[in-house]
């Protein structure tokens, strides 16, 4: 007989405790458009924390992060950005608004993130950006990708949205290229009530105009601080804020940061260890973190080896209780993929990789017993299956 449990969700939004008090003291600020004290207030965290002084703007998502940044990059029409096609639209969406052409070249097997010796092969005279995705919380070979991308006058754009603390050599993902970029939506450790993000800007030269840019293309910021004798319109720009309740909850959620992520990293290598044997059995692949790099355990996945038994292993999870699914369709292999973009390169790890990955439950609300539930169900079904 099956022992059946009450729904154990592959994630849920992180919540602590202190964001109704944060709320209440914004709501009572008069100040819900944005740009006050919470903002302020999380910026400066994110600043602090991230140990690189690098301008932190907080915008409304990491997709408005993305689109201010491919303006600051200068992307025009026909121009080329290179990225990993296993990524979230958004990604390739911020630079297909401006025109250009996603060049998507293969995974690293072990890390699911851009395979960084395959970048200079798709590189074109108009090429203009590398956009390396942190898969999972996970870093790119950034020593690499900044080395091909200085060799090449191309400038580097971090999409952090799933590696808000993560390392690489002990900097933080998001502050190695010129421009990083990181979510707070509901799914991310720590969220903005439900959306929200930063652009991090790395390079001294672009904050003037990434201000300009925020400010829906004025001089706003700058006539605040009193830089500027009039209040003008200067350059394109978009609607980015993010209002001062989401950053209200946002800075509750900054201010656990250790907590949370010690919590999700608690989870995620009790699954790395107990799943073990089956990998060792040639039934899963698990994810690698590499040498000199630390994760904020965003999400933990399996590779199941043979992509015919992934929908099994679903529906088996889910008769027991366990919410468990894919993630991302590979970019190339849609239909807008196919007609804009261009793969460079073998597609030996992709289109594989994606047919085989599945989330498994990891948020602050799993407790210890219901992560038993989940691994025990995983070993059941190999058992059942066998």
């Amino acid at each position: 007989m099956v022992v059946r449990y009450a729904l154990i969700p592959t994630t849920t939004p992180t919540l602590v405790g202190s964001e109704l008090r944060n709320i209440h003291d914004a709501l009572a600020s008069k100040n819900l458009s944005g740009q006050g004290k919470y903002t302020r207030l999380s910026e400066q965290w994110l600043s602090h924390y991230m140990r690189s002084g690098s301008r932190v703007i907080l915008v409304s998502s990491c997709t408005s992060a993305l689109e201010i940044a491919a303006i600051l990059a200068d992307i025009q029409l026909g121009d080329e950005v290179i990225l990993p096609s296993y990524t979230y639209v958004s990604t390739a969406n911020a630079f297909a608004l401006r025109g250009a052409v996603p060049v998507f070249v293969d995974l690293e097997d072990t890390t699911m993130t851009i395979n960084a010796s395959l970048i200079e092969s798709a590189i074109t005279s108009k090429t203009r950006a590398i956009v390396p995705v942190h898969y999972g919380g996970i870093a790119c070979d950034m020593d690499a990708i900044m080395r091909i991308a200085s060799q090449n006058n191309l400038l580097v754009i971090e999409d952090a949205a799933m590696a808000c603390t993560s390392t690489h050599h002990d900097r933080m993902l998001g502050t190695i290229g010129q421009l990083g970029c990181l979510s707070f939506q509901e799914k991310k450790n720590f969220t903005a009530a439900g959306q929200g993000g930063a652009l991090l800007i790395n390079d001294p030269q672009l904050v003037a105009r990434a201000d300009i840019l925020y400010a829906h293309g004025t001089n706003r910021l700058a006539f605040q601080r009193g830089e500027v004798p009039r209040y003008e319109w200067l350059d394109i720009g978009i609607n980015a804020t993010l209002s001062e309740l989401q950053a209200a909850f946002l800075y509750a959620q900054l201010q656990a940061a250790d907590q949370i992520i010690a919590r999700r990293r608690h989870i995620w290598h009790r699954y790395a260890d107990a799943l073990a044997p089956l990998e060792d059995r040639g039934h899963l692949i698990l994810p690698r973190v590499p040498a000199n790099t630390t994760h904020n355990a965003n999400v933990f996945y399996i590779r199941v080896v043979d992509p015919a038994r992934r929908s099994q292993l679903v529906d088996y999870l889910a008769g027991r209780g366990v919410q468990a699914h894919p993630q991302f369709m590979p970019l190339h292999r849609s239909p807008y993929g196919r007609m804009h973009g261009r793969f460079v390169g073998p597609d030996r790890v992709t289109s594989l990789a994606a047919a085989q990955v599945l989330l498994l439950p990891v948020h602050l609300e799993l407790s210890d017993e219901e992560q038993g539930v989940v691994i025990s169900a995983v070993f059941a079904f190999w058992e059942e299956m066998v």
